[in-house]
């Protein structure tokens, strides 16, 4: 991982929404869209935004399914950032 990698993982951790749904909600399960929006309490967009640049940074992974998209951690992404900081 190159420091702008590093650098754009840390801009879109700058966020209290985002942090959020990386450390509480998608924890322990895959959540789709819908759930995520009730949880996060914000509107489509702006959660689309949220979810947009955590899936740009790799932190999380998303996939289609129909109409809906599943959000979940991705768990080598907080691996290698573990690793920067031998955590």
């Amino acid at each position: 991982m190159n420091t702008k990698e590093i650098a754009q993982i840390f801009k879109t951790l700058a966020d209290e929404s985002r942090v959020k749904i990386v450390l509480e909600l998608l924890k322990t399960k895959e959540l789709c869209a819908c759930k995520l929006l009730e949880l996060v309490n914000c509107q489509q967009s702006t959660l689309s935004h949220h979810m947009k640049l955590l899936v740009e940074s790799g932190i999380v992974n998303a996939r289609k399914e129909w109409k809906w998209t599943h959000y979940s951690i991705n768990k080598e992404k907080i691996k290698e950032i573990k690793s920067l900081f031998n955590i």
